[in-house]
């Protein structure tokens, strides 16, 4: 891994692994779009358009490594559209970005309970977009699947903050995470010689691997 791709860096995860990514040594090159700037960030290309999409394809340089770290919720995209947009759109264009300039491995933060054919809408979309990569036929794709994620967020969410306290309580899979531990497990995935194919990650395994580099 050298000349990455990442998008979500704006968010809980997605921030916490482009800083890991700016202090990695094997990564020399980091493209960034996103729909608002970051900011002035040495050695990160960072085209940004409300339109996520614009941004991407302002990305010209190769890379073989792409993370997506894009995540809300029905409630802060503002419609069941702007959710599926957000979650499933703009995700599958991540990957088509990624295909388009040679990337071999994608790496995509999905939820625990992703299922297409779930009863719960935020589940089923999250299942339709993992069914969407890997109709892709990535090289090698990874979908961590985490828990309700820790962290500070810059926009607080109510349901996050009013189930937080049980969720740190639940076992296995079900147990809170902290969104460093998703950023952490991610990279140190992407540098590792694992196997191609999809390999999923589910919660409590990420929680168990962040723990061991510990």
């Amino acid at each position: 891994m050298s000349q990455v791709l990442i998008t979500g860096a704006t968010g809980l995860v997605g921030g916490h692994l482009l800083r890991m990514l700016i202090q990695e040594r094997k990564v020399n090159y980091i493209a960034a779009p996103t729909r608002r700037p970051l900011g002035d960030i040495e050695g990160v290309f960072n085209p940004h358009d409300p339109q996520l999409t614009d941004a991407l394809a302002q990305v010209q340089d190769p890379v073989d490594t792409v993370f997506c770290c894009l995540g809300t919720t029905r409630r802060e995209a503002g419609s069941k559209e702007a959710f599926i947009h957000a979650d499933y759109t703009l995700v599958v264009d991540t990957a088509l970005t990624g295909k388009r300039l040679g990337a071999k491995h994608l790496l995509v933060v999905s939820s625990m309970g992703a299922n297409a054919h779930s009863p719960f809408f935020y589940n089923k979309v999250k299942g339709k977009m993992e069914e969407a990569l890997i109709a892709q036929k990535w090289e090698r794709l990874t979908i961590v699947r985490p828990s309700m994620l820790l962290g500070d967020r810059e926009k607080h969410r109510f349901s996050e903050s009013l189930f937080a306290p049980l969720f740190s309580l639940l076992p296995g899979n079900l147990k809170s995470i902290d969104a460093r531990d998703v950023a952490q497990v991610m990279l140190q995935e992407a540098l590792s010689a694992s196997t191609t194919g999809v390999n999923i990650i589910p919660s409590a395994k990420i929680r168990e691997r962040a723990q061991g580099e510990g």
